[in-house]
C-alpha cells in the first residue's frame, strides 16, 4: 500500500455506516483498513420501479451522507436487495412473507445487488456490484426450520447465503459470494485505494 494512503488514514476516521453485524466483519477482510461502526438512520424509501442498480445506489449514498454529517472522515455506505423476475425482495416481514419469498427463489436464478458509496466532505463515489445466485427446488423441511429460527427477518431476500443450513438448497454462485453476505469486499477495497490516492 502506498505511503501516501498510510498518512492519510493515520489522521482521517473511516467509518461504515451500517448497523449490519455481517458487514462489520466483511469489512475486516481489507486488512490495511480500522473501520469504526456508525449505523445510519437515513430513510430508506422502498422500490417503485426503474433500475435497482440505481436504486440501491441511491440509498447507499444516503447512507454515507447521514452518517458523514455526525462524524466526519470518510465514510462508507452500502444497501442491498435482491431481485427475482424483476421483483425487489426486501427483509421479509412475517413467516408468510418468508415463504412467499422462497417460492420465489427456489427453483431459479436471481441477483444479488449491492450499491456502495464511499464518502467525505468533498467528494463521494457510488458503485454497486451484482451476483447472480441459484437455488434449487423447494425444500419444506430446510425452508419451515430457517424461518422458524428467525433468521430471514433481518436479510434482504429473507436468506442468508452464509447460514450453512441453507447449503442444500443453493445450486450456483456466479460472482462476489462476499457481496451476497452485504458488502463487495474486493471492489469496495479498490474503490477506496482510488478514493484515499485522490485525497
Amino acid at each position: 500500500m502506498r505511503v501516501h494512503i498510510e498518512k492519510i488514514l493515520k489522521f482521517c476516521n473511516v467509518t461504515l455506516a451500517s448497523a449490519s453485524p455481517r458487514r462489520a466483519e466483511l469489512i475486516k477482510k481489507i486488512p490495511w483498513l480500522r473501520a469504526t461502526v456508525f449505523p445510519s438512520s437515513a430513510d430508506e424509501e422502498p422500490f417503485r420501479g426503474g433500475s435497482v442498480s440505481d436504486y440501491v445506489q441511491a440509498l447507499a449514498k444516503r447512507k454515507a451522507l447521514w452518517v458523514l454529517e455526525r462524524t466526519g472522515g470518510i465514510v462508507i455506505g452500502a444497501d442491498t436487495v435482491v431481485s427475482v423476475g424483476g421483483e425487489v425482495l426486501g427483509k421479509p416481514r412475517s413467516p408468510q412473507d418468508a415463504e412467499n419469498m422462497f417460492r420465489k427463489l427456489c427453483g431459479r436464478t436471481h441477483e444479488v445487488i449491492t450499491g456502495y458509496c464511499v464518502a467525505n466532505c468533498a467528494k463521494n463515489v457510488v458503485n454497486f456490484e451484482k451476483t447472480y445466485v441459484t437455488f434449487g427446488a423447494f425444500i419444506d423441511k430446510i425452508v419451515y426450520n430457517y424461518i422458524d429460527s428467525g433468521a430471514p427477518f433481518d436479510k434482504a431476500g429473507g436468506y442468508g447465503l452464509q447460514d450453512s443450513e441453507l447449503f442444500p438448497l443453493i445450486k450456483k454462485v456466479e460472482g462476489d459470494a462476499d457481496n451476497v453476505v452485504g458488502l463487495p469486499v474486493a471492489a469496495l477495497e479498490k474503490t477506496l485505494k482510488e478514493f484515499l490516492e485522490w485525497l
